[in-house]
């Protein structure tokens, strides 16, 4: 059973950082693509950022050139780095495992909310 473990999320004040990670287990993480979305109140959950197997990037363009995204296979982990936060990236931030072709795995989330 593939589990995602999320952390890192908060509290964060208006033009700062945060650096999400995301530990897979379960899985054949180096041979999935890994990322994350993000969820507003009332709306479905946008991609923010995902990485291949081969860790070429894909940025939403709403966070481009504030965020940058990563992964470790030897840990089974993918980060997500942010930074100039504001507070319209207050969201639920959840991790997600695909594997073709139908293999679709989430996290259960985790809060960021930019606000001083």
């Amino acid at each position: 059973q593939v589990q995602l473990v999320e952390s890192g999320g908060g509290l964060v004040q208006p033009g700062g950082s945060l650096r999400l990670a995301c530990t897979a287990s379960g899985s054949s993480f180096t041979d999935a693509v890994v990322g994350w979305y993000r969820q507003f109140p009332g709306q479905l959950r946008d991609l923010v950022a995902i990485i291949s197997p081969n860790g070429t990037p894909t940025i939403a363009d709403s966070v481009q050139g504030r965020a940058t995204i990563s992964r470790d296979n030897a840990a089974n982990t993918v980060y997500l780095l942010m930074n100039n936060l504001t507070p319209g990236d207050t969201a639920v931030y959840y991790c997600n495992l695909y594997t073709p072709p139908y293999n679709v795995y989430w996290g259960q989330g985790t809060q960021v909310t930019v606000s001083s």
